[in-house]
C-alpha cells in the first residue's frame, strides 16, 4: 500500500519539482544576461532583444558572449547530469559518473592529442573534437567494462576508473611536451573547463547531439526501470540486456563526451546532481528522473557559470572549481550516508 501511495504522490511531486528548476533556470538566465563587468538592466536587456543584433557594444556582449555561453552551460550541464544517471543505471551504482569513472580524462586525452598532433591536417571545428572525445569516451568505457568483469565490488571499481584517469592525464602531458607554445596555451586553457569564448557553433552543435541523445535516453526509461531491479528481471519483462546495456554506454559516453569537447573537463555533475534530483523527487524512476535531471544540471552549471565569472572579476575561475566546490560535499554525503545504511 505504500509503495502505490508513493506512485501516485510522484507524479503531483515531479510537477512541483519540474516548475520550481523551471523558475530557477530562467532566474539563472536572466542573472547571466545582466551581470558581469557591464551590467545590463532588464528594461535594456528587453529592449536589445526587441531591436535584435547591432553594433552596439551593449549588443554585442548579450548577443555574442552572454547569450552564447549561458545556453551552452545550460545544455551541457543538463547532458552530463543525463550521463552520470545512465552510468549510475548501467552499474547500479549512485556514486558512478563519467569523471569519477575516467571516461572525462580519456575524452581529454584524446582531443589533446588530437590538439597538438593531427590540428595541423584536421580542421578543429567543435563537430571533429566531439568525434575525438567520443573516442576517448569509449576507449575508456571499454576498459571499465573490461575491469567490471573481473571486479565486483564497485568500490574497488572506482578505484580503478580513478587510476585509469591518472593514466590517461599522464598520456596528455607526454603528448604536451612535443607540443608548440600555441598548442599548450590552447589546450590548458581548453583542459581547465570553461564555458568562456564559446560562440554560437558550439551552442548549435551541443543542441544538435545532447537533445536527441537525451530524448533518446528518456525512451529508454521503461527498460532502465526494469534493469535496476536486476537483469534476470529485466530479461523476464522482454529486455534485451546486451544491446539495452550497449544503448545505455553509448547515449552516456556521447554525452560526456559533447560536454568535454566543447568546454572541458567538469567535474561532480554527472554524480552530484542526479542525487540532488532522486532526492528532491523522492523517486529513482528514470522517466521522472531523465528530465528533472536535464532542468537541474542546467540550473547547476548556470549558476556555477556566472559565480566562475563574476566572483572575482575581472578574474575568471575554472568551471571545474566551482563545480568541485559545490559538488564535493554532496558526493561526501552521500558515500557517509550510503555507508551507514550497509553498516
Amino acid at each position: 500500500m505504500e509503495i502505490n501511495e508513493k506512485k501516485r504522490r510522484a507524479p503531483g511531486r515531479f510537477a512541483v519539482v519540474m516548475t520550481l528548476l523551471f523558475v530557477l533556470l530562467l532566474f539563472a538566465l536572466v542573472l547571466n544576461l545582466a551581470v558581469g563587468s557591464v551590467r545590463l538592466s532588464l528594461a535594456g536587456i528587453w529592449e536589445l532583444l526587441k531591436r535584435g543584433r547591432d553594433a552596439s557594444t551593449e549588443s554585442i556582449i548579450l548577443f555574442n558572449v552572454r547569450m552564447p555561453r549561458m545556453l551552452l552551460a545550460a545544455v551541457l550541464g543538463g547532458a552530463l547530469a543525463v550521463s552520470g544517471f545512465l552510468l549510475q543505471s548501467f552499474f547500479r551504482n549512485p556514486i558512478a559518473g563519467p569523471f569519477v569513472l575516467g571516461i572525462s580524462s580519456g575524452a581529454k586525452m584524446i582531443v589533446g592529442v588530437t590538439m597538438i598532433f593531427l590540428a595541423g591536417s584536421i580542421q578543429m571545428n567543435p563537430g571533429a573534437m566531439v568525434i575525438a572525445a567520443f573516442a576517448g569516451s569509449l576507449l575508456i568505457t571499454a576498459l571499465v567494462l573490461l575491469f567490471s568483469q573481473k571486479v565486483k565490488n564497485m568500490e574497488l571499481l572506482l578505484v580503478v576508473g580513478i587510476m585509469v584517469g591518472y593514466i590517461c592525464s599522464a598520456v596528455t602531458d607526454m603528448a604536451v611536451t612535443f607540443a608548440s607554445e600555441q598548442d599548450i596555451v590552447n589546450l590548458k586553457y581548453w583542459s581547465m573547463g570553461t564555458f568562456s569564448g564559446k560562440g554560437w557553433e558550439h551552442v548549435v552543435t551541443a543542441l544538435v547531439i545532447c537533445i536527441p541523445a537525451v530524448l533518446a535516453s528518456w525512451l529508454l526509461s521503461k527498460p532502465m526501470g526494469a534493469y535496476a531491479l536486476g537483469e534476470g528481471y529485466a530479461k523476464s519483462m522482454g529486455v534485451a540486456v546486451k544491446p539495452f546495456r550497449l544503448a545505455l554506454i553509448l547515449l552516456s559516453s556521447l554525452l560526456s563526451a559533447c560536454v568535454t569537447a566543447l568546454a572541458g573537463p567538469i567535474s561532480f555533475v554527472g554524480i552530484a546532481v542526479p542525487h540532488i534530483t532522486r532526492t528532491l523527487l523522492k523517486s529513482s524512476r528514470p522517466a521522472l528522473v531523465i528530465p528533472a535531471a536535464f532542468l537541474a544540471g542546467a540550473v547547476f552549471c548556470v549558476f556555477c557559470d556566472l559565480i566562475a565569472r563574476t566572483v572575482f572579476s575581472p578574474t575568471e575561475l575554472n568551471i571545474g572549481t566551482v563545480t568541485s566546490i559545490f559538488g564535493a560535499p554532496v558526493v561526501i554525503s552521500m558515500m557517509i550516508s550510503r555507508r551507514r545504511r550497509e553498516g
